[in-house]
């Protein structure tokens, strides 16, 4: 990362892949994680997306994961302008690796000023009634901004973003993925839903109107999670997908790139026969610090 590598036009940077536990996941004994604890891979981030636009000097990050300090610094970095914090920070949801990196902006950390935080209704209710998310808003760390679904808001002059709602586990929030627009192209972010046939949408309608779509992909199959119970975690599996999406046209797969990795997901490993399928199958796997003119 260097000065050399500032943007000239809106983009989009990619932060992190993997799901909320990280990897090495937490008490993970198996090949997956075991060298991982040893060695950590710096391309093991949770998953993010950076959005910069250079003509108003604006940042924006999608999520605030365990891994906000490594990934507000590479979207400094890369944006070549900015403060130490984005001007943005947009949440999906309340389970722990989309908005626990808010505690970096707490007195313990960097105490920062009226940081606009951008969630949904419930999302929003709770940052402001549950500790310790609500010491940030009383001491105003951070500043809460309302989203509404189906509705565009204009974050500059180039860059608009629309919140849509999701099926998911919504112990705590609702869920919502975003469609980020920039001057000339439009990108889809859904790091979490449950299966497809679970919304009310058609996910191809809404693929055919962006030009890259970034999907969760959590599980690759059933075999890697034959210890616990599907029902409890009803992400759609990589197969599932790729079998819907097989009958896209080939430049309709292409806008697909696949994110959010579990630990255990064998596409994490960019040599796997599974990672090898998806992209034989003419699909893409999301990289970190890959970028995207928007």
């Amino acid at each position: 990362m260097s000065a050399e590598s500032t943007f000239s036009s809106p983009s989009l940077i990619v932060l992190g892949t993997v799901q909320d536990g990280g990897s090495p996941h937490i008490g993970c004994r198996k090949d997956c994680c075991a060298s991982l604890f040893l060695n950590p891979d710096p391309q093991r981030k949770v998953v993010c997306l950076g959005v910069v636009d250079p003509e108003n000097q604006k940042t924006f990050i999608f999520e605030a994961t365990p891994d906000f300090p490594a990934q507000t610094q590479a979207l400094k970095q890369y944006a070549g302008f900015g403060g130490e914090i984005p001007s943005g920070i947009f949440l999906t949801h309340a389970h722990i690796g989309h908005y626990t990196g808010l505690m970096y902006l707490g007195k313990e950390a960097i105490n920062s000023a009226k940081v606009p935080v951008f969630c949904m209704p419930r999302m929003k209710q709770f940052l402001e009634n549950n500790g310790p998310w609500s010491q940030l808003v009383n001491l105003t760390n951070i500043t809460l901004n309302e989203l509404q679904p189906d509705t565009a808001i204009r974050l500059t002059s180039n860059i608009s973003v629309v919140p849509f709602r999701v099926p998911h586990r919504d112990e705590f929030s609702e869920t919502v993925g975003y469609v980020i627009a920039g001057p000339e192209k439009k990108v889809l972010f859904i790091p979490d839903i449950d299966k497809w046939e679970k919304w009310d949408q058609e996910i191809e309608t809404i693929i055919a109107g962006v030009d890259m779509a970034f999907l969760d992909a959590t599980f690759f199959d059933v075999e890697e999670i034959n210890n616990r119970d599907i029902s409890e975690i009803p992400h759609p599996f990589v197969i599932e997908s790729m079998q819907r999406f097989d009958r896209l046209p080939a430049a309709e797969k292409a806008k697909i790139y696949f994110i959010h990795f579990n630990h255990t997901n064998p596409v994490l490993n960019s040599g796997s026969r599974q990672a090898k399928e998806i992209l034989s199958r003419g699909f893409h796997i999301a990289e970190m610090h890959v970028t995207f003119g928007l």
